[in-house]
């Protein structure tokens, strides 16, 4: 039963973190490329003025936009590391090993994110762009970088996992080498 709560505990918060992540780090992209969310995110996420949300707090809506694009993960990474824990056995500091993983996740994730920026600056910049763009974009640059961004933190979301995993296959070594 006790695995059974730090399964839900896991899945919950790392929904939770996955969405404050999210609207974080879509609060600071929208700060680079606002024509990023008003002329692709609130579309791709029927945030759009036709739509039956009337939000006038655009802030509001890049909160939103970045729940909707991020919980996604978090429940996926919730029940890869859950399903992982119940190989332990219990204790009370599988809790304390949980919270360093989703936190590896984290800190994995964000350095993605920057270099996904550092990708566009100093190479990605200087190609073609085949990726779809509303024809009449103003600041087509600051597009493509957080474009870059945001591709980048979800490989980010991806390399955290194998990380948080070989964290955790150590972890379990290490806890039945002390249990012997």
């Amino acid at each position: 039963m006790k695995k059974l709560g730090l399964f839900s505990f896991a899945i919950f918060t790392s929904i939770l973190i996955a969405s404050l992540f999210g609207i974080i780090h879509d609060q600071i992209t929208y700060s680079i490329a606002p024509e990023y969310y008003t002329k692709f995110k609130f579309i791709q996420f029927g945030l759009t003025e036709d739509s039956t949300t009337y939000i006038d707090n655009i802030r509001l809506l890049v909160t939103i936009v970045g729940i909707m694009a991020t919980w996604w993960m978090g429940l996926l990474i919730g029940i890869v590391y859950a399903s992982y824990l119940l190989f332990f056995e219990y204790s009370k500091s599988l809790y304390n090993t949980y919270f360093k993983t989703i936190g590896i996740t984290f800190i994995v994730t964000i350095l993605c994110s920057f270099i996904g920026y550092l990708n566009w600056k100093w190479h990605a910049q200087y190609y073609p762009c085949d990726w779809y763009l509303p024809e009449d974009l103003i600041d087509k640059n600051s597009f493509i970088s957080v474009g870059h961004i945001h591709n980048f933190s979800y490989l980010g979301g991806e390399l955290g996992i194998l990380i948080g995993i070989l964290y955790l296959t150590v972890s379990y070594q290490k806890q039945k080498k002390a249990s012997n």
